[in-house]
């Protein structure tokens, strides 16, 4: 199968697991929020943040073991891989009880005036936080089954594995809200049995279908590839911390000066965030085991082409989405949701535009991985990460309204952090500055001028159709009109071409 074949695939399985998901979650997210209250709701989420601290560790592992494991796919050798597979194992074993033991550590702290606890709460709280950690234990302990999946762009089986963890979310919420118990409590100790079912489907999969994930920790192990792989995890985790710390810090210093509403609002702009994103995240699942096999093949140059592919397509296919739904954002929220938080609309929007300015870079933050030198850039990056939750305290004590958060997180996450990705992809693999400007901010920044015109003559024009027909109509038309500028801009001729070849090709399979 060819590359633009089997990217067109992946990409297929993703974006199925993603309208399942997203649908799904929203569904979830309003269950769990009528079910809890508002009160209770912020709580589940500055009481999961705590979980999330450390839970980055799981992200930081995650990206290390794909990377390793898809060097070693590139450069076509098994026996690499199954010695991959095996430190991995033992690795996120160590780690997962490391994770545990830190957390109830950190639960003194937490509990302990740490968190602005509603009075009454402490108890169920306690027990949301103890049943999270076994949750981030177990979902640490997945990460090599997981690695194996993508290394091997089985997105098919991912995207499986991703629609059922959804719906047993779902049935959490629905057993939280008919239940005649404390519903938090009842809600976060169902979570925590989630992330035990995924790694139980995964493991039986994968030591069925793939030779090299093959447990023989004896034959298959490798002082060096163990200090290779703690070496680069070690500066991986460093940013990851960073990103998780300031994040969650964020949330902590919310919650300091305006309380657990806020964090509930902040609960749903991540919900709208983190739903919206998956539409550009399939994209680049599909993209990411590509680059990094380039560059274990030692072909720069696909590495390079693939990394702008990827910059360009992951922002345009985010920015379709999030442009009209940060308009609609008010009536969104309405509709989705009986009881909105205050700041959740301003909160969703900036998210929204912090997420989708982030595109511009995520890809070059791959390639940079992919090279494996990380550390000058691991300590840059994690300055930039931290930077807002400094500045953001100086402002609230000055009186700032809560949204500058975000705003701050805009200005250091993507404005500084641009030029800190493109100066050391320059210095690792030697990839374009200028290059980069033609091929993607050009572009896209042509799409951009285009199509928001357009739209605003969309909403401005006069449709004598009733609502919520006239929003459709709008939509239905600046879908037309976005698909058919961001397949002639963003696209290069030889990318449409390989598109219509290979659906072509499926096409003609399929009247076969």
């Amino acid at each position: 199968m060819g590359t633009a074949e089997r990217l067109i695939k992946n990409t297929f399985f993703l974006y199925t697991k993603m309208a399942i998901t997203m649908f799904v979650a929203f569904l979830t997210t309003r269950i769990v929020l009528n079910a809890l209250g508002k009160s209770d709701f912020g709580l589940f989420n500055v009481v999961g943040g705590a979980i999330a601290l450390l839970g980055f560790l799981n992200v930081s592992m995650a990206s290390t073991t794909q990377r390793f494991m898809n060097i070693s796919e590139g450069e076509g050798n098994a026996e690499k891989q199954k010695t991959v597979f095996n430190v991995g194992l033992i690795i996120h074993f160590g780690l997962a009880l490391l994770v545990g033991v830190v957390l109830f550590c950190l639960g003194f702290f937490f509990f302990n005036g740490g968190l602005n606890i509603p009075e009454g709460r402490t108890t169920a709280a306690l027990i949301v936080y103890a049943s999270l950690i076994l949750s981030t234990m177990f979902t640490i302990m997945s990460v090599p089954y997981d690695a194996m999946l993508n290394a091997h762009e089985n997105m098919k089986y991912y995207a499986v594995v991703g629609i059922i963890e959804s719906f047993l979310r779902l049935g959490a919420a629905l057993c939280a809200s008919h239940t005649s118990h404390d519903k938090l409590i009842i809600y976060g100790i169902l979570m925590a049995i989630i992330p035990i079912c995924s790694l139980s489907i995964m493991r039986i999969y994968c030591h069925k279908h793939y030779a090299e994930c093959l447990f023989h920790p004896k034959k298959y192990w490798s002082t060096s590839m163990m200090k290779d792989e703690l070496s680069f995890a070690s500066w991986n985790l460093l940013t990851a911390m960073s990103m998780g710390g300031a994040m969650y810090g964020m949330g902590l210093v919310a919650n300091h000066f305006w309380g657990v509403l806020v964090n509930a609002a902040q609960g749903i702009a991540t919900q709208v965030g983190g739903a919206v994103s998956h539409f550009s995240e399939s994209a680049m699942k599909a993209l990411n085991p590509v680059i990094v096999k380039s560059e274990g093949a030692g072909d720069r140059q696909r590495l390079i082409y693939t990394t702008m592919l990827g910059c360009r397509v992951s922002f345009t296919i985010f920015a379709f989405f999030s442009i009209p739904i940060i308009i609609e954002m008010p009536l969104i929220l309405r509709l989705w949701l009986e009881n909105v938080p205050e700041w959740a609309i301003i909160f969703c929007r900036l998210q929204l535009a912090l997420f989708c300015s982030m595109q511009l870079i995520n890809s070059i933050a791959t390639t940079i991985y992919a090279e494996g030198h990380i550390r000058n850039y691991a300590i840059y990056k994690s300055i930039a990460n931290l930077l807002p939750l400094a500045l953001a305290v100086v402002l609230f004590l000055q009186g700032f309204p809560p949204y500058y958060m975000y705003i701050l997180e805009i200005i250091c996450w993507f404005g500084l952090g641009c030029g800190i990705v493109l100066f050391f992809a320059h210095q690792l693999v030697a990839f374009s500055v200028k290059a980069y400007l033609q091929q993607v901010i050009l572009p896209v920044g042509t799409l951009l001028l285009i199509i928001l015109p357009v739209l605003y003559t969309l909403y401005r024009a006069t449709f004598s159709i009733p609502f919520p027909y006239e929003k459709l109509c709008i939509l239905l038309c600046y879908a037309a009109i976005y698909a058919v500028l961001g397949y002639h801009i963003i696209l290069k001729k030889e990318e449409r071409m390989a598109i219509k070849k290979a659906i072509n090709k499926r096409f003609k399979k399929r009247i076969q």
